[in-house]
């Protein structure tokens, strides 16, 4: 089976997020929960693989090896199937300008989608980083693999939170999103898990690499780090998380899908933009859920 055209791509996004609103709220909301786990276990490997190595010898490579690890998290969300709030994001929004979902109905979902993806977020960190003792605490010996993923953890954690301005914050949560966006939009091509696999590695791992914020990744990441004794005040956790998830929404909904549906969808006829009998639209999920 080839790749689907982008005219597809869209046709199948604007489906997959009629698909994703049109379900009873606990089935949303088990969905996002399984999504923001998936998105935790992609951190915590992410700040296990690159934990000790010290920037004098490897320079901006940690980074890279950061965000190759990191590709886990989508990988999982869009292959096994869940709802992660920053791929809803576009496709949700896009069902919306073609007149299939009501703006309501976009910011119901948005809204359970978080909350179930903040709830696996902190389940993974607590539980599974902290409680594990796979992340140490903050008297953990340095030289020790917990020592090193502790000190890893807090220095990813605090640049979050305290070393950049709301504007900074808010551009790296755009940038962030875009890419995270455009490897959703990608897998829609792919009819393979392979090719979606592929669609998702460059654009995930270079968002990392660079150092964008994204606001369900950072659910996991500071909440960690003050489970495992960093100094990091909740107030600053939650502006973070307010002005990358604005921003998150301002790189979904502006850059990709208000992009895509001018290409695509905007003088498209209502019976190709609603593809009721389209296979492509029916075989869309569970596979490419983001």
């Amino acid at each position: 089976m080839s790749a689907r055209e982008p005219q597809e791509v869209a046709r199948v996004a604007v489906a997959t997020g009629a698909k994703k609103v049109h379900r009873s709220w606990d089935r949303v909301l088990v969905s996002a929960f399984l999504a923001g786990a998936y998105i935790a276990f992609g951190g915590l490997v992410a700040i296990t693989v690159s934990a000790g190595l010290d920037t004098a010898t490897w320079g901006t490579l940690p980074t890279l090896f950061t965000g190759i690890a990191f590709t886990l998290g989508l990988v999982l969300v869009l292959v096994a199937g869940s709802d992660l709030a920053t791929g809803n994001m576009l496709l949700v929004p896009l069902g919306a300008m073609r007149g299939r979902l009501g703006i309501g109905e976009v910011a119901a979902n948005l809204s359970l989608v978080l909350l179930g993806n903040l709830v696996g977020a902190l389940v993974v960190a607590f539980f599974l980083a902290v409680q594990t003792g796979v992340v140490g605490d903050v008297g953990a010996d340095p030289s020790t693999a917990a020592g090193m993923t502790h000190d890893r953890l807090e220095s990813i954690a605090l640049g979050k939170a305290t070393e950049h301005t709301a504007l900074e914050t808010f551009l790296r949560g755009v940038g962030c999103n875009w890419l995270v966006c455009l490897a959703v939009w990608m897998s829609l091509a792919a009819p393979t898990v392979s090719g979606k696999v592929l669609a998702v590695f460059f654009p995930i791992s270079a968002f990392v690499a660079m150092g964008f914020d994204h606001v369900v990744a950072n659910m996991f990441f500071l909440p960690a780090a003050v489970f495992a004794g960093v100094d990091l005040g909740w107030g600053d956790i939650l502006l973070n998380w307010l002005v990358a998830g604005a921003g998150n929404l301002v790189g979904a909904v502006v850059f990709v899908a208000t992009s895509y549906w001018y290409l695509f969808l905007k003088d498209a006829p209502d019976d190709q933009a609603t593809p009721a009998g389209d296979p492509a639209a029916e075989h869309a999920e569970p596979a490419e859920r983001g």
